[in-house]
């Protein structure tokens, strides 16, 4: 069970000041591990021998273990957090310390190969599932604008291995591999890279792992002051590599962008007004 189901189980067989510690406790499981158990023992105006037997009710052999539990499934994308959520200054500062970070001047030259990549690949396959397929559908959107040729997996009823059989050296597999990744992520790394693409892997440091298995690793971080991921900093590198892409392409990329506009009007498929 999670820390909070726990809680609920035993809540009713808490003692009063357990009841007060374990409403503390649920009001800041998302930042938990900034707290020593000192501290939650006097914001919440018990003793740390009470403490101390709720964790022992809940399971748990030490504040430590529990701050682990916390910390653990905070990192795989687990929400956390009290029902209120984060100020908006919190969340502002959050999301403006992801962007530094996935923007960090550091990374700019596996940004710039990552979009030389793209402009001259034959075929660029965007491979992204659960959480990373929203975000692979916009980075397909966006360089679709500025180059053809450019797929999205899996496509309903399609298998991966049905969408990985037509790329080969001169193409480029870009795996969006954002935390809660499905179970065998490790091979579908391996058979994207053994196609002979160039490989490209963009993703939260849980996937730092599988880096070595790829020809560039691109970081980007999820973290939020909420108990939900937030992708902001993963849209925001998509703008950056399809912008970066576009400008690659030069002239035969505005005038691709110029023909879909058109098209647009011919169709009618949007409201310009």
């Amino acid at each position: 069970m999670s820390i909070e189901q726990r809680i609920h189980a035993h809540y009713a067989g808490l003692s009063p000041q357990e009841q007060r510690a374990a409403d503390l406790i649920l009001d800041h499981l998302d930042d938990l591990a900034l707290y020593s158990s000192a501290e939650l023992a006097q914001m919440s105006g018990v003793s740390r021998a009470t403490l101390s037997r709720l964790y022992r009710h809940l399971g748990y052999e030490s504040f430590t273990e529990l701050r682990e539990t916390a910390r653990s499934l905070r990192q795989q994308g687990v929400p956390l957090g009290p029902d209120a959520g984060p100020e908006p200054n919190q969340h502002l500062e959050q999301e403006l310390k992801n962007l530094r970070r996935a923007l960090d001047p550091a990374g700019d030259e596996r940004r710039t190969r990552t979009v030389r990549a793209l402009a001259d690949a034959g075929t660029v396959l965007l491979v992204g599932m659960r959480n990373s397929y929203p975000v692979a559908l916009h980075l397909k959107q966006q360089l679709q604008q500025a180059r053809g040729g450019v797929r999205l997996a899996p496509l309903p009823g399609q298998t991966l291995g049905e969408e990985l059989v037509d790329v080969g050296p001169g193409d480029v597999v870009v795996l969006l591999g954002f935390r809660r990744r499905p179970r065998g992520f490790e091979r579908l790394v391996e058979a994207c890279a053994a196609t002979g693409a160039q490989t490209v892997l963009v993703a939260d440091s849980t996937a730092r792992r599988h880096a070595s298995a790829v020809d560039l690793w691109v970081e980007c971080p999820l973290d939020s002051a909420g108990p939900f991921d937030s992708y902001a900093a993963a849209m925001s590198l998509v703008s950056v590599l399809a912008d970066g892409v576009l400008a690659a392409t030069g002239p035969e990329g505005q005038r691709r962008v110029g023909r879909a506009a058109e098209l647009y009007e011919e169709l009618e498929e949007l409201d310009l007004r």
